[in-house]
C-alpha cells in the first residue's frame, strides 16, 4: 500500500496547479439512443454473460438481486458495486439510455464523474448500440428496489476521482475484439465474449501498482486479486498443461468442474453460478475453442 501511495503522490506533485483544470475536465462522449427499441431477453443474456448479476447482488445480506453486491477489498479500498434497479434514487431509475450507455462503455457516471476501474468498463466499451438498447430493456424490466448499496471506503488520496482521468487515458483501453478474418465464427465469437462481455482479464492478468492490467500479461494470471485471491494462467498452453480440452472447459463453464474433478470456488464459483452456466453450450464452446486457441468447435 505504501508502495501504491508513494506513486500517487508523485504523480500528484507532476501535476501540480493542473489538478483544478484536471477535476473540471469533462469526459465521454455523448450518445443518442433514444430512439433505439432494445430486446429485454437478449439483455438479460447479455447481463448473465457480463456478470452484472454476480456483481451487483449480494446474497448474504438478504437484499433482492441487483441491490449491491458485496465490498470489494483491494489496496486501494473497498468498492461497493451499487444498485442498478430502476429505483429513481436507489438505483438508476432516473437515467437515460444515453446515460446507461456512457457509464457502461466509456466508465463515467451522468453527473459526469469517471468510475473506478473495479466497474470493468474498459471491457464493455466494444458493445454496439443495440447491445446497449438491449441490457437497457432488460435492467428496465427489473422490479425497483428501494435499496441504497453500502458506500465505498476509499483512502485518500484515491478518493479523488478526477485522478482517474489521468489514469483512463493509460490504462482504460481494453483488449481487442475485433473479427480475425482468418479465424472462424467460433472462434472469433469466443474472442468478443472473452475479451470484451465476459472480461476474463480482469481477474486472470496481473496488474501494476497503479491497478492497471499489464498487457504483457494478459491472461498469465494474478496473485494479487481482491480479498486475497489468485486467479490461474489461461492462456491456451497454461490450459493445456492443466489438462483443459475445449469439451472440458466448456462443461467446467456449466458445471464448475475442473478436468481433475474438483470444482471451481471463490470468484470462479460465482461467475460459473451466476453467468456462465446460463450461456449457451455454443457461447461455452466458442469461449473454450478461444482460450485453447483452437478453430474447429468440435475439435480438443
Amino acid at each position: 500500500m505504501r508502495r501504491i501511495l508513494t506513486t500517487f503522490l508523485a504523480i500528484a506533485a507532476m501535476v501540480g496547479l493542473g489538478g483544478v483544470s484536471l477535476a473540471v475536465w469533462p469526459i465521454g462522449a455523448s450518445n443518442d439512443l433514444t430512439e433505439r427499441k432494445g430486446d429485454p431477453r437478449r439483455g438479460a443474456y447479455l447481463a448473465r454473460a457480463g456478470g452484472c448479476i454476480a456483481c451487483h447482488s449480494d446474497p448474504g445480506s438478504g437484499h433482492p438481486a441487483l441491490t449491491g453486491g458485496s465490498p470489494i477489498k483491494t489496496d486501494f479500498g473497498s468498492f461497493v458495486p451499487p444498485n442498478i434497479t430502476p429505483h429513481p434514487t436507489a438505483g438508476i431509475g432516473a437515467w437515460s439510455i444515453d446515460d446507461f450507455a456512457r457509464a457502461v462503455r466509456q466508465g463515467v457516471a451522468p453527473d459526469g464523474t469517471p468510475y473506478y476501474p473495479s466497474f470493468p468498463y474498459a471491457f464493455y466499451g466494444h458493445l454496439s448500440d443495440q447491445d446497449i438498447a438491449d441490457l437497457w430493456a432488460a435492467f428496465q424490466g427489473v422490479q425497483a428496489q428501494d435499496v441504497t448499496a453500502g458506500a465505498h471506503d476509499i483512502a485518500f488520496p484515491f478518493n479523488l476521482r478526477f485522478g482517474l482521468k489521468l489514469w483512463r487515458a493509460v490504462y482504460a483501453k481494453g483488449p481487442t475484439t475485433e473479427t480475425d478474418p482468418d479465424r472462424s465464427e467460433t472462434w472469433n465469437r469466443g474472442r468478443w465474449l472473452v475479451n470484451g462481455l465476459a472480461h476474463c482479464g480482469a481477474c486472470h492478468t496481473d496488474r501494476n501498482v497503479l491497478g492497471g492490467r499489464r498487457p504483457d500479461q494478459y491472461l498469465s494470471g494474478s496473485d494479487d486479486l481482491p480479498d486475497g485471491g489468485k486467479a490461474p494462467p489461461i492462456r491456451p498452453g497454461d490450459l493445456r498443461d492443466a489438462g483443459w480440452t475445449v469439451s472440458s472447459l466448456a462443461f467446467g463453464l456449466k458445471s464448475g468442474v475442473m478436468p481433475d474433478g474438483n470444482t471451481f470456488g471463490g470468484g470462479m464459483g460465482e461467475v460459473v453460478q451466476y453467468g456462465t452456466s446460463w450461456l449457451s453450450e455454443e457461447d461455452r464452446r466458442a469461449m473454450a475453442a478461444y482460450l485453447l486457441d483452437k478453430d474447429m468447435p468440435g475439435t480438443d
